[in-house]
């Protein structure tokens, strides 16, 4: 095999590809900046940014007053509309997405409502969700570079059909994501909803100073995310963390039982199983949500024993998870895990160092926004901006 070329050319896409990164990663700089930073000299930093602003990647933003004698040192910023990323959020009540730029600022975003008895296939609702956020964003569906879809299952990467996922019609076809490719005319990539979850959790959450955590997301439905290494795991066929399926004593297995949510740790610990624990204490309100957290702000000792049979259901699948990867910590994420906060928390952790050896932190997320559109929107943009960063050349010119 030849030897790739190594002479100046090269060298050029290198350091404009380093320009290019220092720009999204920090910010504006001058070219001062970029030259002290990149340890090149002050012209070959001037011909990479002519060639970077030729290739419409930045822009001139005006010079920086910062007081000092002389001359205002000019500045230069990425071009935030070169490119666009967007994800989206699938529930059975409805889709939501969201468009971000080339720096990754949210540009615009819509939610399609998809209520019960409302079908709406695949394609069509992800083309009309992403449609209304484009719209908000005023770029055409075409600027879109790559779309994140979150969804409550996982693609199988031999079949592109999607797998623990019945709750979902009309999401249920053959290849999916070559069908989705299709009817947008941009390139897709259907992930796990928890799996986006913990991106969000490890980029800026609880989970930020750990290199193995699982995400249990506690909703209606139950799953989970695996990241080692900073890195998502999703096994051989996507369906690693889909806790909702592991067999615990007391539940049909899904075999046994394959109905959505009548086997399992779904059938044990999702929302309406543990809106059933609540009711049985005495707390009835109009759905789990409001029950837990009813439960979770008295003072009442039936609320202290709600609470611990939630905590005892969590652990028995929690158990099991650190049996086989053995997380340093387990992030409880999802609208009923913040519904019990810190007294469903502590009994969580509590009955985990009853239960096992291995002592893994257990703390609660602190994301308030959608992490799974979060997660989402980090995935695709760190795909557009490796895109874009492949395409500068460094151009022909030669530096002084």
């Amino acid at each position: 095999m030849a030897t790739p070329p190594t002479g100046t050319s090269v060298v050029r896409a290198i350091n404009a590809r380093a320009t290019l990164r220092l720009l999204l990663d920090d910010g504006p700089q001058s070219r001062p900046d970029i030259a002290a930073r990149l340890l090149v000299s002050k012209p070959t930093a001037s011909h990479l940014l002519a060639q970077l602003r030729e290739d419409g990647l930045v822009l001139s933003d005006g010079n920086r007053d910062d007081g000092a004698v002389g001359r205002a040192a000019e500045m230069f910023r990425v071009n935030a509309s070169a490119a666009h990323a967007a994800a989206i959020d699938v529930t059975p009540e409805r889709i939501a997405a969201a468009v971000v730029d080339l720096i990754g600022t949210r540009v615009g975003e819509y939610v399609l409502s998809t209520p019960e008895g409302h079908d709406v296939e695949a394609a069509d609702g992800v083309h009309d969700a992403l449609s209304g956020a484009c719209a908000q964003a005023g770029v055409p569906l075409s600027a879109l570079h790559l779309v994140v879809i979150g969804v409550q299952g996982a693609i199988d990467p031999a079949s592109d059909r999607l797998r623990f996922a019945a709750h979902l019609p009309g999401w249920q076809g053959d290849a999916l994501t070559a069908a989705l490719t299709e009817r947008l005319r941009l390139p897709v990539e259907i992930e796990n909803d928890v799996n986006l979850a913990a991106i969000a959790e490890r980029a800026h959450g609880v989970a930020a100073e750990h290199d193995s955590v699982a995400v249990l997301w506690i909703s209606d439905g139950i799953g989970m995310g695996l990241m080692f290494g900073g890195r998502v795991h999703r096994g051989l066929t996507g369906g690693a963390g889909e806790i909702a399926d592991l067999p615990v004593p007391g539940t049909p297995t899904p075999q046994e039982s394959p109905g959505f949510g009548t086997g399992g740790m779904q059938a044990l610990a999702g929302g309406p199983a543990l809106g059933r624990v609540l009711a049985e204490h005495g707390f009835v309100q109009a759905t789990p949500l409001d029950a837990l957290r009813a439960a979770a702000a008295s003072d009442d000792g039936s609320a202290d024993r709600a609470l611990d049979e939630i905590a005892r259901r969590l652990v028995l699948g929690l158990t099991a998870v650190i049996a086989i990867v053995d997380p340093e910590l387990i992030v409880l994420a999802g609208d009923l895990a913040l519904a019990g906060g810190e007294r469903l928390r502590s009994r969580v952790e509590a009955g985990l160092r009853a239960a096992v050896v291995a002592r893994p932190l257990v703390l609660l997320t602190a994301l308030e926004e959608n992490a799974v559109l979060d997660g989402g929107l980090r995935l695709a943009l760190g795909r557009v901006q490796d895109q874009v960063l492949e395409t500068v050349s460094g151009g022909q010119r030669t530096a002084d």
